[in-house]
C-alpha cells in the first residue's frame, strides 16, 4: 500500500485507543501494533521518510488494515500482547519461547509432588519460574528436599483409593525421605503444613518462613519434644544458609521489581530482578528479536507483561533503566531512579542485561564493538545523570563571518559512533549580525519542530556548543516545542567545563573521561562539518560575478563570456554586435538592455 491508498481510508480509522494489524495480500498477518490514537499512528508508517528499512519493506506488502477500538492505552498494551503471542507476526518482535528453562511445578493433587517440568498446563499446579539457570534450580530443589520430606512417587492418593489399596511404605520412607502418606501415616492437613512452606520458599518469602520455624522450634521446647526441635533447628540453619547466597540489595527494600533493556541492533535484553526481604531472589534475561518496532520504551512494557505473566507474579513497586510506553500494570509506581539503593539495583539488572547480550551476538567484532559501545554509553549516562542510556546523542555548533553568512551544524552520534547520513545543515534565516544566542535557538526550534511533525524518534541527549546563554536558548525552544523533558547539556570551549540546564555549577570531568571525550569528539566533529559547508558558502560568494544578476543568463552563458572576453568589465564595455558574435542576439539583447538599466 501506497500513501495514495492510505490516504482514501485514513478518515475512516478512529482518533481512539485501540490495535491495528497489517495484512499482505495473501493475508498474511504482517505486524500487530498499539496506539493511543489509531489513525495518527497508522499514518506514521505512511509519511515520507520512514526511519528504518524493515519499516519501508513491510510497508510496500501492506494491502488490508483492520483495527480494534478499546477503551484505554492499558487495554490496547494487553490486547497488543495476546494477539502476537497467538498469531507471532513475522515483522513483530520475538521473545525466546519460554520451553528453554524449566519450571518447578507443585502439582494440584492430593499429596502434591514437587517436580521439574517445562511445559505450563492450566490445570491448577502451583509453577515457580522459569529458571535461567538449571543448576541453581536443582540446588533449591535438594534444599526443598532435605527440609520438607515430600512424596516423589506417582501414586494416586485420593482417599478412596489409599483405603481400597492397601500401599506399603517404600524405600524413600525408611530412608527419612518420605513420611509415606500413601499408607495413611501422614494426615492431609499435616503434609499441606510442607506445601504451604515450600510455596513460600519458593515465592521467596523466607522472612516469614524462618519466624515460623523459630516459633515451632519454642514450641517444642516448651512440650519436651526436644527431636523435633532439633530437626526444625537443622531446616532453620539449612534456608539461613540459603538465604544468605542470596545478593543483599539493602535492608531498606522490601519488595521491588527491577526491569532493565540493553538494546544492540536488532537484538536487544530485558533483565528482571525480584528483591524481596533486601535480597535478590530472583533473576531472569528475556532474549529479544526485535522487529519494526525498536522504540526501547514500547520493548521494554511488552517485556514487563510477558515476564510478570510467565511468573503469574504481579509486582508492588517498579524501576527500571526506560520507561515503559505504557504501564501494563494499573496503579502500580514506576520509575528511573537516579540515585540510592535502587539506583544500584536497576545497575545490577543493566549489567546482567548486557552480559547476557553479549553472548547472543555471534559475531567477534560484533561481540568486541558492542562490549565497547555498552559500556561507553553507561559511563555517560552515569557521568550526566540522565534518565536512559545515550543511544542517540545530537550536537549542534554555529559558525559565521563577522556576523554574515551564519551556518548552524548538527551532528548525530549512534551507539557511541558517528551517524554522518543523518548529519544536518541549518542557513539561518532570522538572524541578523552576531547572535549565537538566537542563532542557536533558531535551530533548535526548526531541527525538532520537523521532527515532531515527521514523527520521528528524538535523541535520549542534546549537546549545545557554549556556555550558559547557548544552553539557555536552546532550553527556551525545546520548552515552547513541548520537549523540556530531553536532556540538554553545553560544553564550554575555555575550560571544557559541562553545564546542565537548572545547576548553578559547572560540571568538571577528569581529562581523560570517556564521557568528556566523546563530547569533545561530537563538538569538534559539528565545527567541522559546519565549517567545512561555510567555507563553501564564503568561496561561492567570492567567485559570484555581476553577470549572476542578469535574468535569463545562466552558468553555461556566463562561463562563455568569460572565457570570450575575460572579465564581467569587458562584457559590459563590449557592443551588442560582439555579444552577439558569442551568444547569440536574444542574450546579447538582455545584456544590453542590463547595462542601459544600470547606467541610468
Amino acid at each position: 500500500m501506497d500513501l495514495n491508498g492510505f490516504k482514501a481510508l485514513e478518515y475512516s480509522i478512529p482518533e481512539t485507543p485501540g490495535v491495528y494489524r497489517y495484512y499482505d495480500r495473501r493475508e498474511h498477518l504482517l505486524y500487530v501494533g498499539k496506539a493511543k490514537n489509531l489513525r495518527k499512528r497508522v499514518a506514521q508508517y505512511f509519511a515520507n521518510r520512514v526511519d528504518t528499512h524493515r519499516i519501508r519493506l513491510m510497508v510496500r506488502l501492506i494491502e488490508r488494515i483492520e483495527f480494534t477500538v478499546v477503551d484505554t492505552e492499558h487495554d490496547a498494551l494487553l490486547l497488543e500482547n495476546v494477539l502476537i503471542k497467538k498469531h507471532q507476526p513475522r515483522y513483530n518482535i520475538r521473545l525466546k519461547d519460554d520451553k528453554t528453562y524449566p519450571f518447578l511445578v507443585l502439582r494440584h493433587e492430593p499429596f502434591p509432588r514437587l517436580e521439574v517440568t517445562r511445559q505450563i498446563r492450566r490445570d491448577g499446579s502451583r509453577y515457580y519460574g522459569p529458571y535461567s539457570s538449571p543448576t541453581t534450580m536443582y540446588t533449591l530443589l535438594d534444599l526443598i528436599r532435605k527440609i520438607y520430606p515430600l512424596r516423589t512417587c506417582a501414586l494416586n492418593l485420593s482417599d478412596e483409593r489409599i483405603s481400597k489399596a492397601g500401599y506399603r511404605p517404600c524405600l524413600e520412607h525408611q530412608l527419612g525421605n518420605c513420611m509415606a502418606p500413601c499408607a495413611g501415616l501422614q494426615s492431609a492437613e499435616e503434609y499441606a503444613k510442607y506445601t504451604d512452606a515450600v510455596h513460600l520458599l519458593l515465592k521467596g518469602n523466607l522472612g516469614g518462613l524462618l519466624i515460623n520455624l523459630r516459633k515451632q522450634i519454642k514450641e517444642c521446647v516448651a512440650q519436651l519434644d526436644f527431636e523435633q526441635a532439633h530437626t526444625l533447628k537443622g531446616q532453620v540453619e539449612l534456608l539461613e544458609r540459603y538465604e544468605a547466597r542470596s545478593t543483599v540489595v539493602s535492608t531498606t527494600v522490601k519488595e521491588l521489581d527491577s526491569f532493565a533493556l540493553a538494546q544492540h541492533q536488532d537484538r536487544a535484553v530485558v533483565n528482571h530482578l525480584h528483591v524481596r526481604n533486601g535480597a535478590v531472589i530472583r533473576s531472569f534475561n528475556l532474549e529479544i528479536q526485535l522487529g519494526v518496532e525498536e522504540d526501547p520504551s514500547a520493548v521494554m512494557a511488552q517485556a514487563m507483561l510477558e515476564i510478570c505473566h510467565r511468573y503469574e507474579h504481579q509486582p508492588v513497586e517498579i524501576v527500571c533503566n526506560i520507561m515503559p510506553e505504557s504501564l501494563p500494570f494499573v496503579r502500580i509506581p514506576c520509575r528511573v531512579p537516579s540515585d540510592g539503593d535502587k539506583r544500584k539495583l536497576v545497575d545490577l539488572s543493566l549489567k546482567n542485561a548486557f552480559f547476557c547480550l553479549q553472548e547472543l551476538l555471534r559475531k567477534p567484532e560484533e561481540r568486541q564493538f558492542a562490549s565497547r559501545s555498552d559500556r561507553l554509553l553507561q559511563q555517560v549516562q552515569k557521568d550526566l545523570q540522565i534518565p536512559q542510556l545515550p543511544q542517540h546523542i545530537e550536537c549542534f555548533d554555529n559558525s559565521h563571518t563577522q556576523g554574515s553568512q551564519t551556518v548552524s551544524a548538527c551532528v548525530v552520534f549512534r551507539n557511541g559512533r558517528p551517524a554522518k547520513r543523518d548529519y544536518r545543515l541549518f542557513n539561518l534565516r532570522d538572524v541578523e549580525g552576531i547572535d549565537d544566542f538566537a542563532g542557536m535557538q533558531e535551530v533548535i526550534t526548526r531541527r525538532y519542530q520537523r521532527m515532531l511533525t515527521e514523527g520521528q524518534a528524538l535523541p535520549d541527549l542534546v549537546i549545545v556548543d557554549g556556555g550558559r546563554g547557548q544552553l539557555s536558548s536552546a532550553h527556551s525552544a525545546l520548552v515552547a516545542l513541548g520537549l523540556g523533558h530531553l536532556p540538554l547539556m553545553g560544553i564550554a570551549k575555555r575550560l571544557e567545563a559541562l553545564f546542565k540546564v537548572g545547576d548553578p555549577h559547572p560540571l568538571m570531568l577528569d581529562k581523560k573521561s570517556p564521557t568528556l571525550r566523546l563530547i569533545q569528539q561530537m563538538r569538534d566533529e559539528a565545527h567541522r562539518f559546519g565549517l567545512q559547508h561555510h567555507r563553501k558558502r564564503r568561496h561561492k560568494a567570492g567567485m559570484q560575478s555581476a553577470l549572476d544578476n542578469i535574468k535569463g543568463i545562466g552558468p553555461e552563458t556566463i562561463r562563455k563570456l568569460l572565457s570570450a572576453f575575460g572579465s564581467a568589465e569587458r562584457v559590459f564595455a563590449a557592443d551588442i554586435d560582439q555579444l552577439s558574435a558569442v551568444v547569440g542576439g536574444a542574450k546579447a539583447e538582455l545584456i544590453a538592455n542590463y547595462i542601459s538599466k544600470k547606467t541610468t
